[in-house]
């Protein structure tokens, strides 16, 4: 078939003056003219992540000022990239009010924090069937966990004491120690057969369960109170503590609590489904913002931490 071409002769332009621009001289990036983490971050783009960052800082600042919730809720990986002096820095300024965080972290913390060391290599200890069967490990906290459902702790506060009684000589660089010290407190979500402690023959269904039901129910208090001007992040936690934020939520609102108007923050290596819809999307649909941002632990979390202290009044 024969057709007749587009006659772009005919096409109708404007002055470039008159189009709406997203991108103008007053966003671009700038040198810092200090030395310090501060001027780092005034001085970056003001487009896209760096203004989301700024803002998210922003928000973190201002509900400190009003003594709003910061919660945080922290992913295995936190704790591996050894983020946990930042985090533990955080509560002791009494910028962070809470933390939340799944057995993986736990164990993690709880190792470092006994040995100094922590995260063994998976593929080769998987074939022989030691992957996850150190003794210490899974002894001592399958204890303190019964131990705590036996004086109705949650099972954060049952890891924190634990590590304290024992006098674990790493205890400085342990969240869960931290929690009880700072008097913070810190909550522990379990799924029962994710974690290697399981595996271990003193693991006790009751009690893990028991004591996490209790964290749950502290982690819902304390989301209860994030309303006009708390902060919620989750760092690292693909699945599990999004799922538990938004039954939390749920929990606090389902009771009379108006949870609205707080800021949430997702800090994560790649973007998942679940933190996106559950943590940066859903819950501030009535009112609220949220950020996601991606990048390595081991830079954002220092990162983020140094621009917030930076703003506080010492």
């Amino acid at each position: 078939m024969s057709r007749e071409h587009i006659d772009r002769s005919r096409l109708r332009t404007y002055p470039i003056r008159e189009r709406r621009h997203k991108v103008r001289l007053e966003h671009l990036g700038a040198l810092p003219e200090k030395d310090t983490v501060a001027a780092l971050i005034e001085s970056m783009p003001r487009l896209l992540g760096a203004e989301a960052l700024r803002g998210f800082v922003d928000a973190v600042v201002a509900a400190h000022a009003k003594a709003k919730p910061v919660l945080v809720a922290l992913g295995g990986h936190v704790i591996k990239c050894g983020c946990t002096p930042y985090i533990i820095e955080l509560m002791r300024r009494r910028v962070v009010t809470g933390v939340a965080m799944h057995g993986a972290t736990a164990i993690h913390d709880f190792e470092l924090a006994m040995i100094g060391q922590t995260s063994e290599e998976v593929a080769a200890s998987l074939e022989d069937g030691t992957f996850g069967m150190v003794e210490e490990t899974g002894r001592l906290m399958n204890e303190a966990i019964a131990g705590g459902a036996a004086q109705g702790l949650g099972a954060g506060r049952a890891l924190g004491e634990a590590i304290i009684k024992a006098d674990f000589p790493h205890r400085d660089v342990s969240v869960l120690a931290a929690g009880i010290e700072l008097d913070v407190p810190v909550t522990v979500h379990i799924a029962i057969g994710t974690d290697t402690i399981h595996q271990h023959p003193k693991a006790d269904g009751a009690a893990l369960g028991e004591t996490s039901l209790k964290d749950f129910e502290l982690l819902a208090s304390l989301v209860a109170e994030l309303g006009d001007g708390g902060v919620y992040m989750n760092v690292g936690s693909a699945v599990l503590l999004p799922e538990v934020f938004l039954k939390a939520l749920t929990v606090a609102r389902n009771l009379g609590h108006t949870v609205r108007g707080f800021t949430t923050a997702n800090f994560d290596m790649l973007r998942h489904y679940r933190p996106a819809s559950n943590v940066v999307e859903r819950p501030v649909l009535a009112g609220g913002t949220g950020y996601d941002f991606a990048g390595h632990h081991e830079i954002m979390i220092p990162l983020v931490t140094a621009a917030i202290l930076a703003r506080l009044t010492p």
